[in-house]
């Protein structure tokens, strides 16, 4: 899924690597060695310069990380990379994600040459991490996964497509979806939808208890505990008194009223 990104197409160029990638997976081939195929990926599927664009072993605050993939002579992500019979964890990426802290490098690919995921990193209260996509070439349909993969061509990486499919996925996750649903005014919408519909009132809490029956274990999760949120509500004008009105007034003395003297009758 490229959420209808303009990326390139990759399909041929990785259909003619793959039967190289399945049996290096298939023989259990070295780290050393799969890195040198998962290069192969980069330069000839990704549209990569092996000669400038191709970092082995660079160096990140004196540390050394698999590949870093360089555009312009800026660093754009690291890529570490696991022996070919190697099956991805998340944990994989600890070193990367230390190195890319001190780098300040917000991507970061961990592939074995068959499975490869992207994360996408932050540094604000420690090293938090979120996976952007995770496919893999042995076990999901090609077309889709080729489709994915191409969100780290050279050219999608240039055009910062990367960020913009982080961004698009962000926005249509299950938490930005949820804390959508779960405001007050969607909220009396469906109730009132539910009342034309089905000529039955029901309650605010009953509504947001079948609203998360009806999302997955994943999603929930995802969403965690649910707190509607409300709008403020703004107090009546004929509530707010000026600051004016608040202070006292102070005395006036008091007058008596003005003595009106009737016109003198001249008959």
């Amino acid at each position: 899924m490229n959420m209808n990104l303009p990326v390139p197409s990759i399909r041929a160029s990785l259909r003619r690597l793959l039967p190289y990638l399945l049996q290096a997976q298939e023989q259990n081939l070295n780290e050393a060695d799969t890195v040198q195929r998962v290069v192969k990926v980069f330069e000839e599927v990704m549209g990569y310069d092996p000669m400038t664009e191709i970092s082995h072993e660079a160096v990140v605050k004196g540390k050394y990380i698999d590949l870093a993939m360089k555009i312009g002579g800026v660093m754009r992500f690291l890529v570490e990379v696991k022996s070919a019979g190697t099956v991805l964890r998340d944990r994989h990426t600890d070193q990367a994600r230390s190195y890319a802290a001190e780098g300040n490098f917000p991507w970061v690919v961990l592939t074995n040459g068959v499975a490869w995921n992207l994360y996408h990193l932050t540094f604000q209260e420690g090293i938090e991490y979120d996976v952007v996509f995770a496919v893999d070439l042995a076990a999901q349909l090609f077309e889709e996964v080729a489709d994915t993969l191409a969100i780290l061509h050279r050219d999608s990486i240039r055009k910062d497509l990367h960020e913009e499919y982080w961004k698009k996925k962000s926005a249509l996750s299950a938490q930005s979806i949820g804390r959508a649903i779960f405001t007050e005014p969607v909220l009396r919408m469906i109730r009132r939808e539910i009342r034309r519909a089905e000529e039955m009132s029901v309650d605010e809490d009953h509504l947001v208890a079948a609203i998360r029956e009806l999302l997955s274990v994943e999603a929930r999760e995802q969403i965690g505990v649910v707190k509607v949120r409300r709008r403020r509500r703004r107090k009546p004008d004929a509530l707010i008194q000026p600051q004016a009105d608040l202070e006292p007034k102070a005395s006036q003395p008091q007058t008596d009223p003005p003595v009106v003297v009737p016109p003198l009758d001249k008959g």
